[in-house]
């Protein structure tokens, strides 16, 4: 039996999403590069997601299920990176898509440069394009400006010396982005977009954020 580690691992994690994560699965198995785990953290959804999961996780082995106590998401994915056994780990966020090139374009960066232990970069932004600043919620930034990191992907044993995600209520990307580059960890920007964000959806946590702290 092969005891051979998967290259990635994708972690995606989810709270009443029922809806919209079929389309995420989907993406991901309709993928080109098939040498992946995926993750899925259900984290306490009270919208019957895990009937919507059932046929995925009977037909895809490589397919795991975690279900927890609500926690959010910060501490959602760090579930998923301390359950994950791949070389390196992404992300794929419950209402968002992979193109079917994501996986192997970023495998294709790794194998061609060794060093690089986390990429980031690469995505396609659909709907809203800004979000509120991590120092100031009622100044708002640009989308393309921030480290999006449904899209990065980290070497696992980088992102465990990094103790994961930082359970802070904005900016938890940018976080762990700075807490890489101070780390010096060897990192490099993806230009072509193959991830999907969809920022149209009105539950997404900095659409949220945004009307909380919208004046008028």
């Amino acid at each position: 039996m092969s005891t051979c580690r998967p290259f990635f691992s994708v972690i995606i994690t989810t709270f009443n999403r029922a809806n919209l994560i079929t389309r995420a699965i989907n993406s991901l198995i309709a993928q080109i590069e098939t040498d992946w785990e995926a993750i899925i953290v259900d984290d306490e959804s009270t919208d019957n997601t895990c009937l919507h999961l059932l046929p995925y996780l009977s037909l895809y082995p490589k397919i795991k299920y975690v279900r927890q106590k609500h926690l959010g998401v910060a501490l959602s994915k760090n579930t998923g990176i301390f359950s994950a056994q791949g070389r390196f780990i992404t992300f794929l966020d419950s209402d968002d898509e992979y193109y079917p090139s994501h996986l192997l374009l970023r495998k294709e960066i790794f194998i061609q440069n060794p060093s690089v232990k986390f990429l980031y970069g690469g995505v396609k932004i659909i709907g809203n394009q800004y979000v509120p600043d991590r120092f100031n919620y009622n100044k708002k930034i640009k989308l393309s400006k921030c480290a999006i990191g449904a899209a990065f992907f980290i070497d696992r044993r980088t992102a465990i010396s990094l103790n994961g995600f930082n359970d802070i209520s904005l900016g938890t990307d940018a976080d762990l982005f700075d807490r890489a580059q101070i780390a010096g960890i060897p990192m490099m920007k993806v230009n072509k977009a193959t991830y999907i964000y969809h920022h149209e959806v009105e539950n997404s946590i900095t659409n949220g954020i945004k009307l909380k702290f919208q004046r008028t």
